[in-house]
């Protein structure tokens, strides 16, 4: 493979080309929808050491499982925003195969706003960028957001430039192989769609231009 620059997080970083359910609710299930996910601060729950989030979407269903000591920051994080919702509606709306299918943005722009800013300190990296291990998105040193990817392949090379997974699929990996990939990799180094479109028009840009994208149709954190 060869290096180029990718965009992740709206920003492009050196990385390696080619790269990057309904469960039962608990009663004990957060408030989830826009009214939950406007105040980032407030979503600061530890995770537990270990948990799992069930992934219902326009292609099937998949399941990832969480060892919080993998990244407890990312961990966290991730933790918080699927139990509120964040990633519901949300669109895979960069899936490159051989390499990773990333998603992330909320398809209310008025969501991601307040969540751009809302950054993360870095995890060391303990675990290796496997096959179907996910990991945040980055655009820089602290700048971890919302946005992840699944490793649709070894991506051990993401290792050194500080991606560290928090997690990884553990049933319906067909299903993350099989998401959309034919828009290719996001404007302007591609025909895909612009991320800072993305953020700034939400779903109702990527509906009306990239209709054949999978998407989320919920996330939840099963009992």
């Amino acid at each position: 493979m060869t290096v180029a620059s990718v965009r992740w997080g709206g920003a492009a970083v050196a990385a390696v080309a080619g790269v990057i359910l309904t469960g039962a609710v608990t009663g004990g299930q957060a408030a989830r929808g826009k009214a939950a996910l406007m105040r980032p601060a407030d979503l600061s729950e530890q995770a537990p050491a270990t948990f799992k989030a069930q992934f219902e979407t326009s292609a099937g269903s998949f399941v990832v499982e969480v060892t919080r000591d993998w990244a407890p920051i990312g961990a966290d994080r991730f933790y918080n925003l699927v139990k509120r919702g964040f990633y519901d509606s949300a669109r895979f709306f960069r899936v490159i195969n051989g390499f990773m299918a990333q998603f992330g943005i909320n398809g209310d722009p008025s969501i991601q706003t307040v969540w751009r800013t809302a950054q993360l300190r870095d995890d060391p990296v303990k675990e290796s960028n496997r096959r179907g291990y996910i990991t945040f998105a980055t655009s820089g040193p602290n700048t971890r957001t919302t946005q992840l990817f699944i490793n649709l392949v070894d991506n051990a090379s993401l290792d050194r430039s500080g991606f560290a997974p928090f997690g990884r699929v553990v049933s319906g990996m067909d299903v993350v192989e099989k998401l959309h990939s034919g828009y290719g990799e996001g404007a302007p180094r591609g025909s895909g769609p612009d991320q800072g479109r993305v953020q700034a028009e939400g779903n109702r840009y990527l509906e009306k231009e990239f209709p054949r994208l999978d998407y989320i149709k919920m996330a939840t954190i099963p009992e």
